[in-house]
């Protein structure tokens, strides 16, 4: 297996640029997950490393090798869809040894590979069966199956999980984490989802308008975000956002929080404007009437209350248990100044 490095990779559409010298290492067996919103050009990014896009600029690497102008079948990599692209014809076992058989491979050679693959997907009872007798999970551990029997040195994944239901995503993120595990492959994988991203990576790169915005591991993404964007972009629900101005060092003035905030950090001179973010999980309803209920989600063992302020600004509050407030109340909401993340007027984090 191998890394991939990327070295001030540039990539132009004509007189477009949408990838903007991005530099990035991916350490042998990373488990790396390109996430950010539609547009942001992680799929471009990804198919810039399969070889699928030119690389208008830079260097991409992959072990001790430039692939920067290789051809696809000579980077050692192996791609998964978000499509399937099975075969309807061939049985499983035909869909995932095709690859090697096109190549020439011997026929014992493709048969222990595709029955290895299949005992690591648990597949093995599936084989004889065509792809329109297969689930849409069992169609995806398929194609996923197609490019272990490939051995190749990196795993590519765009957005696989797109097309399953909720309760299929669930249970392939489960599916591919042990996969990880226990083939110990580098592995880039794209989605919009951070939830993905969050329990599958062990780096994620948060990307927008073709710049990198934050790498890291998610709980230091989650904890630690460099700026606004990353902040609310990791997290579901997303970090509450509260217009503040400073009114002396130290103290951040948010009337759609009710009260003024503490701030140990450096933050810029009295009266200038700054954003205090709180996630949900660190709001609590309090006695008072500051705030009005809007609407609740009631899940079971966790509920969100989204509240308004007088500001007009919509806060969401994580509360446990069965008591929740009526829509159309007020409440009045508490929180741990420790708790609360400031953001300058350009959304850079202020420490």
């Amino acid at each position: 297996m191998s890394g991939v490095t990327l070295q001030k990779v540039v990539k132009r559409f004509g007189e477009a640029q949408v990838i903007h010298g991005v530099d990035l290492t991916i350490e042998d067996g990373e488990f790396c997950v390109f996430v950010g919103p539609s547009g942001c050009g992680k799929s471009t990014l990804l198919r810039m490393v399969a070889g699928l896009e030119e690389t208008s600029e830079g260097t991409i690497r992959i072990g001790n090798r430039d692939v920067t102008k290789a051809d696809p079948s000579e980077r050692g990599v192996a791609m998964v869809f978000q499509t399937y692209a099975l075969y309807p014809h061939m049985t499983v076992a035909e869909n995932m040894g095709f690859g090697l058989k096109m190549t020439g491979h011997p026929k014992a050679e493709i048969d222990r590979k595709v029955a290895e693959a299949a005992r690591i997907l648990k597949l093995d009872e599936l084989l004889s069966r065509k792809p329109k007798a297969l689930s849409g999970g069992q169609r995806q551990r398929v194609a996923i199956g197609r490019a272990i029997v490939r051995g190749p040195e990196v795993f590519l994944f765009d957005e696989p999980l797109s097309n399953l239901d909720a309760e299929l995503r669930v249970e392939m993120r489960v599916e591919i984490a042990r996969l990880h595990r226990e083939i110990g492959a580098t592995m880039i994988y794209v989605t919009h989802d951070q939830v993905e991203a969050m329990t599958l990576a062990d780096k994620i790169v948060v990307l927008r308008k073709g710049k990198v915005e934050q790498v890291g591991k998610p709980l230091e993404l989650y904890h630690n975000p460099d700026n606004r964007f990353v902040a609310g972009f990791i997290g579901s629900p997303a970090m509450n956002f509260v217009a503040g101005s400073v009114e002396t060092a130290g103290r951040v003035a948010a009337a759609g929080l009710g009260t003024a905030v503490s701030a140990e950090v450096a933050l810029p001179g009295a009266g200038a404007k700054v954003e205090v973010g709180l996630r949900p999980q660190h709001l609590r309803v309090e006695d008072g009437s500051t705030h009005r209920v809007e609407m609740t989600e009631a899940l079971g063992g966790v509920s969100y209350i989204h509240v308004a302020a007088s500001t007009g600004e919509k806060l969401v509050i994580e509360a446990k248990g069965d008591v929740i407030p009526k829509i159309g109340t007020q409440v009045g909401i508490g929180f741990d100044a420790a708790d609360a993340l400031f953001f300058s007027e350009a959304g850079l984090r202020l420490r």
